[in-house]
This record gives structure tokens, C-alpha cells and sequence, in this order.
């Protein structure tokens, strides 16, 4: 195993620190700035969206944001923030807020492909990178390859750790067997995952606002508790993050790393996930998906890994890589709000971790179907699923953690260059629809209002009302 950890490790060091860094970065002020500032300008018409209702039988705008949100608000919320401390020091905060800010366009502009290139299923849509890699680049094999990545990275190693981080707290907090855990687990998961899209959507648009909704206000209520404190931890987290302050968690390069990669794990902007949720619901204009999932990045990163790290930095004992991860948010928690707090977390981590196995599995079934639509197939891969539930409840799964950064960044380096080469097509879509809103209209998608785009069936036959389906 340690032969497979170094080939592992070293792939993760040349993928984050030569490629992946400046492509997020790089490629997230492009997308800024060829969208005007999208993120900036919307973020009220984002908001507005997000109460918008389908009509007809499709996901609708909201479910579809808790779908990718369940994916998104995980571990990495909790742990892997946690982490990005522990090893990057304070400083790692900032790169984690920049990382989103910048992110925001890079996610408008997937989500907004993933509509505009999504295929009917039945009574809903579905939709990805895989598919606009195959119609508007006419490389399916490049699809292929994104969608057994893709698969295998959310679908089974993601899903280990979302496990093996759930029984670690339950273990910590109720002394309950990972065994037991394993077998509770396996058994939810399996109900929901058999039962289809629209169960999906329905468990993930009651669990994540509930989840995120307490987590914030327990996090509020100790900012509040210290808030004579929190300028400096603010002053702390900027000096951080350029070496202006030497602290616990080394310099600013591993400040850098971990805060951009702890930060792509939590919000997976650009990473090409949250497209794959993006493409399912039903709405009148791709843009409006392309602003709800910006949303998302806003949502997971600056309220919800904030709220985490003013909950660390707060806490009385420096972090550092002895304790990191789920402990030191446990451990923090517990010095502001009593020792109760270890059955608080445990509690929301279930909460957060199971919302995103839910979203993971729906991106490895939608991929399935991409490469090939077989029941069987399909059904194998639940059962795939419910095995590394359970492998990964009852396991020490560094090895995973690893993988999961190497298969996470592999997507990431595929999807950033296919969205790059199409980035012109979402911006002629925006464009499309800030002309309509400034009209008075609730905007409408028609295929033909895009000078020369082809292969976007979904929107050639667009009422004057909303798209049928």
C-alpha cells in the first residue's frame, strides 16, 4: 500500500502545485471578467431565483441548488476546514474566500453549459460536462473519460470518506460500533438511492437548509458571544495569508495550497459537479441555473466555512496537525458551548456528510447513464454506492483522502479546458438574458437566439412561457 500512497502523493503535488493553482486562479479572473463581473452585479437576481418555482413535472430551481449543495455541504465544511488550518495556518481562510469569490463565475459558466447542453430523461432532464464535452466540442471520448472520473471519485471514494467521517463522530460522541453505523447507513442510503432523482431532490431540499440553518446559528450565536474578538481574527486571517504574522501552520505557500484545495473540496466551483445538478431542473433560461449554482459557491464557502472558521480561530488552543480535522472543530465547539457540543457534531456531520452521498451518488448514476444507459450498469453502481458506505464507515482511510484529491483535481484540470474553449457560449447566454430582464420579461431560451449554436435540443422548441417538459 505504501507504493500506491507515493505514486498517489506525488501526482498530488505536480496536479495542485504546478497546474491546478494557476488554472483556478487564472481561469476564475477570465471567466470574471468576461462575464462583467457576474457574480458581483447578480448576486440580488441570484437570491431572487432561488425562490422560483417549475412548472411541469422537472426538478425545479430550488431542489436543484440542494442537490449540488448537498454535494457541496459536507465534510469539507467541518472537517476540511479544520484542516485547512491545522496545515496552512490561518492565512489558509483567505485563499479559501478568494478560491470561491473568483470561483462563483467559473461556476456560473459550467452550470450555465450544462444546461444549455442537457438531454431529456423521462419527465426531467439530465446533463453534465461529459455531455457539452460531447455536442459542442465533438469529443465524446473526452466525456468518457470525465465520466468514469467523475463516478468513481463522488460516487465511491467520496462517499467512503463521507462515511468513515460520520462513524468517527458517532464513535467519539455516543460510543456507537462502526459496525452497527455501517449497517444504519448502508440501509438509509439504499432506500433513498433505488428511489430516483425526485427522491433525491425531495430528502436533500428538507435536509440541507435544516442542517446549514441550526450550524449557522449556533456559529452566529458564538460570534456574537465573542465579537470584541472578531476584528483581530479577521486582522489575523489577511496578515496570514501574505506572511505578515508568522503562526502555527507554516508559510504562506501552505497557506496557499491548503486554503485552495480545501476550498475546491468544500465548494467545487469549476470542478465540474455541480453541473451535473445544474442540467436536471427545469427552467425557462439556462442562465438562471448558471446563477443559482454561483449561489451555491456564495452559500458553502463564505457563510457556511466562515461560520467554521471563526469557530476555530476563536478557540483557546492553537491548531496545528496534531489536532485537525473533525476533532478540532468537535474540540472548538466544545470550549464555547459546553461539552454537549461532540453530540452537536456529531449530529450535524451526520446531517451534512449523508446529504452528500445523496448529491455524490446522483453525479456517478447521471455519468453512468452518459456512457451507456443499462439498468444493469446502473444497478451495480448502487450497489457499488452501498458497499463503500460501508467500507468506508468501518475503515482508516487515509489512502482515500489522497485518491480523492488526485481523481477531484484530474476532473478539475478536464473540465476547466472544456469550459474555457466554451466559455463564449455562456456568455452570449447571459447576455440573452440581462437583455430580456432589463425588457421587463421573465426570460425565455430559445437555441436559435444563439448565433450558431447547435446540438442544444432541450431549447429548440422553447414556449413563449416556459419549456416544456
Amino acid at each position: 500500500m505504501e507504493w500506491l500512497s507515493e505514486i498517489v502523493g506525488k501526482g498530488n503535488t505536480v496536479l495542485w502545485s504546478y497546474i491546478l493553482i494557476y488554472m483556478l486562479i487564472g481561469l476564475g479572473i477570465l471567466f470574471t471578467i468576461q462575464t462583467k463581473f457576474v457574480q458581483f452585479r447578480h448576486l440580488g437576481e441570484m437570491f431572487r431565483l432561488i425562490t422560483e418555482k417549475s412548472s411541469g413535472k422537472g426538478v425545479s430551481s430550488a431542489q436543484a441548488f440542494f442537490v449540488s449543495a448537498a454535494s457541496r455541504v459536507g465534510t469539507g465544511n467541518l472537517a476540511g476546514v479544520a484542516l485547512a488550518i491545522a496545515f496552512g495556518g490561518p492565512g489558509a481562510v483567505f485563499w479559501m474566500w478568494l478560491i470561491a469569490m473568483i470561483g462563483m463565475a467559473s461556476s456560473f459558466v459550467e452550470s450555465t453549459l450544462a444546461q444549455v447542453y442537457k438531454v431529456k430523461d423521462g419527465d426531467t432532464f439530465r446533463g453534465g460536462p461529459a455531455y457539452y464535452m460531447e455536442k459542442a466540442l465533438n469529443a465524446r471520448w473526452l466525456g468518457i473519460i470525465f465520466a468514469v472520473l467523475i463516478t468513481l471519485c463522488f460516487g465511491l471514494i467520496f462517499n467512503a470518506v463521507q462515511a468513515n467521517t460520520i462513524s468517527a463522530a458517532f464513535e467519539e460522541a455516543f460510543s456507537v460500533n462502526k459496525t452497527i453505523m455501517a449497517t444504519l447507513l448502508a440501509i438509509i442510503t439504499a432506500i433513498i438511492i433505488f428511489g430516483g432523482i425526485h427522491r433525491i431532490a425531495k430528502v436533500t431540499q428538507i435536509i440541507v437548509p435544516v442542517m446549514a440553518g441550526i450550524y449557522i446559528i449556533v456559529a452566529l450565536v458564538v460570534v456574537i458571544m465573542n465579537i470584541t474578538e472578531i476584528p483581530g481574527i479577521i486582522a489575523l486571517i489577511f496578515k496570514s495569508a501574505f506572511g505578515l504574522e508568522e503562526v502555527a501552520g507554516g508559510s504562506v505557500g501552505a497557506a496557499l495550497m491548503y486554503g485552495i484545495k480545501r476550498g475546491l473540496f468544500s465548494n467545487e466551483a469549476g470542478m465540474g459537479s455541480a453541473p451535473n445538478a445544474a442540467a436536471t431542473a427545469n427552467v425557462s433560461h439556462p442562465a438562471k441555473q448558471g446563477f443559482i449554482q454561483s449561489l451555491g459557491v456564495f452559500f458553502d464557502t463564505i457563510i457556511i466555512c466562515s461560520a467554521t472558521a471563526f469557530l476555530i480561530l476563536l478557540f483557546d488552543v492553537s491548531p496545528d496537525q496534531e489536532l485537525g480535522g473533525i476533532q478540532l472543530t468537535q474540540a472548538a465547539l466544545a470550549s464555547h458551548i459546553g461539552s454537549w457540543a461532540s453530540i452537536f457534531v456529531a449530529i450535524a456531520i451526520f446531517l451534512f456528510a449523508f446529504s452528500s452521498i445523496i448529491g455524490n451518488y446522483y453525479y456517478g448514476e447521471t455519468n453512468i447513464e452518459f456512457i451507456r444507459e443499462n439498468k444493469m450498469a446502473l444497478f451495480v453502481y448502487r450497489l457499488a454506492v452501498v458497499a463503500m458506505v460501508v467500507f468506508g464507515s468501518v475503515s482508516g482511510i487515509q489512502i482515500v483522502w489522497d485518491l480523492a484529491d488526485l481523481f477531484m483535481g484530474l476532473m478539475a484540470v478536464i473540465n476547466l479546458i472544456a469550459i474555457t474553449l466554451l466559455s463564449k457560449i455562456a456568455v452570449q447566454v447571459l447576455r440573452d438574458y440581462v437583455s430580456q430582464r432589463k425588457a421587463g420579461k421573465d426570460p425565455v431560451f430559445n437555441a436559435s437566439s444563439i448565433e450558431g449554436l447547435t446540438k442544444a435540443e432541450a431549447w429548440e422548441h422553447t414556449s413563449t412561457t416556459e419549456q416544456k417538459g
